[in-house]
């Protein structure tokens, strides 16, 4: 009878919906792959946006053009150098027309032993490098050094750096004082975020001028941050970076940081008589 017929026709009736109500939900589904590329590969895959810039525009400073070196120099014969660059660069940066002047001539005290660390600014940039280095290829006095400190030396190495947008201008210092050089090798890719964080952690570091400058390098051995501080002596150093532990926020700071880092190293320096700062 038609009655018993009634729960076999329902079935049908659904068998023939069951189709429509899978190819909706699969088309559900692929709407939803098409906006986000699917859940499931987004299991395994990161997507991230491309980079707009390159991180030395990014972290330094845009108002100015300044290019930086550092040098190392290893030395067998400490003093006799020093007396020697002395004079030389005396004379060399009373020449205005030199588009570069020293920051900074120091000996290392504590760290690697018998070296000397130098400190450059060319204002201008690439081009004033340049400039600079084809005048002293043709200073007679600056030729006549080279060649006696070639006697000298062991080994040097040079970096060419940029220095920090949120970082203190280094400007002469009357001392006495001491220097420390801490440098940190970061993880590729990580330049950014080390620069994010010390943005907002600079502040805790400048109750007692301890702040001199912060750079990074674009030539020589690359992810590499230097942070210059001075103080008055190894205690008033102790002091310092004391304090800082106590002041809401540093602590993150450091946190967040430390898993950038590969190496750090520190040098505490003195001056050289011809250091501007001193």
């Amino acid at each position: 009878s038609m009655s018993h017929c009634r729960p076999l026709l329902s079935l049908l009736e659904m068998s023939h919906q069951l189709p429509m109500c899978v190819q909706a939900f699969c088309n559900t589904v692929g709407s939803a792959n098409k906006s986000d590329e699917g859940w499931l590969s987004s299991m395994f895959a990161h997507k991230v946006d491309a980079r707009k810039d390159a991180h030395s525009n990014l972290l330094s400073k845009k108002e100015t053009s300044n290019l930086y070196k550092i040098q190392c120099e290893n030395i067998s014969k400490l003093l006799p150098l020093s007396i020697l660059r002395d004079e030389v660069q005396k004379e060399l940066h009373r020449d205005a027309s030199y588009p570069c002047e020293v920051i900074g001539s120091w000996n290392t005290w504590y760290g690697e032993q018998d070296q000397a660390v130098h400190l450059w600014r060319y204002s201008g940039g690439y081009p004033a490098l340049t400039e600079c280095l084809s005048k002293l290829n043709r200073n007679t006095a600056y030729l006549a050094f080279r060649k006696e400190r070639s006697k000298m030396l062991i080994s040097r190495r040079n970096q060419l750096l940029l220095e920090f947008s949120f970082w203190n201008e280094p400007v002469p210092r009357s001392g006495p004082n001491i220097y420390e050089l801490r440098t940190y090798q970061l993880v590729p890719g990580t330049m950014i975020e080390w620069g994010n964080h010390w943005a907002r952690a600079i502040k805790y570091r400048q109750e007692n001028n301890e702040a001199v400058g912060g750079f990074f390098t674009q030539i020589g051995e690359l992810y590499v941050v230097h942070h210059l501080w001075a103080y008055k002596d190894l205690q008033s150093r102790e002091e310092t970076r004391n304090a800082a532990w106590l002041k809401e926020g540093w602590d993150a700071n450091v946190h967040y940081t430390m898993p950038l880092i590969q190496k750090i190293e520190s040098r505490i320096m003195i001056p050289m008589e011809h250091s501007p700062l001193q």
